[in-house]
């Protein structure tokens, strides 16, 4: 097909850029880190660990995550942002996706390796009942509260749904009323699933490509203005 010829081009740089993120130095790059909140979206049993949306890929970036978490504590860092899934019992979205992560059940719960951290308790949760962060929810509000936070680290599941409303938000609401606001997402700290074609057809389903949609959404939100790191150290 012609678009294939057309893509394979792009697709080679779109690799090469992934290659050459650059790692995120926190001691040196972050600044004031009273002035920086870590907002992670869905890092939950449901997409991690059990039930139908659970994926192996997704629970990857869990020990990243506990590593930045740790180390933005340590440079002293006070604002972690936890919005994750818990859907009412009959949620639209069950249309799209299945029955998942309903209030209540073991899935909504947030991995132990986060909620065991020894300052989780200074943790902010914030429930959705979609995909989006803020709409119907409480991060607004959360957002009003605190205008000293100018620089933000999206983290979280999966690279292109929640993951990137969250960054996409964040940094176009910023836009919108021209307020300066720095979001940096750390490449391992994200992902998303993965269905294979063969799979998908068996099932009745749409495929998804885990490795192109990850690397396609995380172009797209650099395309944006959205810093796109490889890691932090």
């Amino acid at each position: 097909m012609e678009t294939q010829k057309q893509s394979s081009a792009f697709l080679t740089y779109l690799a090469q850029w992934e290659a050459g993120l650059p790692l995120f130095d926190m001691a040196k790059e972050l600044g004031d880190p009273h002035r920086a909140a870590i907002v992670s979206v869905d890092v939950i049993n449901g997409f991690c660990y059990e039930g139908p949306l659970a994926s192996q890929r997704v629970a990857t970036i869990v020990p990243h995550l506990v590593r930045l978490f740790h180390r933005a504590y340590e440079l002293g860092m006070r604002d972690f942002v936890l919005i994750q899934e818990a859907h009412s019992e009959h949620a639209k979205e069950f249309e799209a996706w299945g029955t998942h992560c309903v209030r209540g059940s073991s899935e909504v719960q947030t991995v132990k390796e986060l909620a065991e951290l020894p300052f989780a308790h200074e943790f902010v949760t914030i429930t959705k009942n979609t995909i989006h962060p803020a709409l119907g929810t409480t991060f607004d509000r959360w957002l009003a509260d605190h205008p000293n936070i100018t620089t933000f680290f999206a983290v979280g599941d999966c690279t292109d749904l929640c993951t990137y409303q969250l960054a996409m938000y964040l940094k176009l609401a910023a836009n919108a009323t021209d307020t300066q606001r720095r979001v940096i997402v750390p490449a391992d700290c994200v992902q998303t699933y993965d269905m294979p074609v063969d799979v998908a057809v068996q099932l009745g389903i749409k495929p998804h490509d885990g490795d192109l949609f990850h690397t396609l959404f995380l172009y797209h939100m650099a395309m944006n203005g959205i810093e796109v790191v490889k890691g932090v150290q």
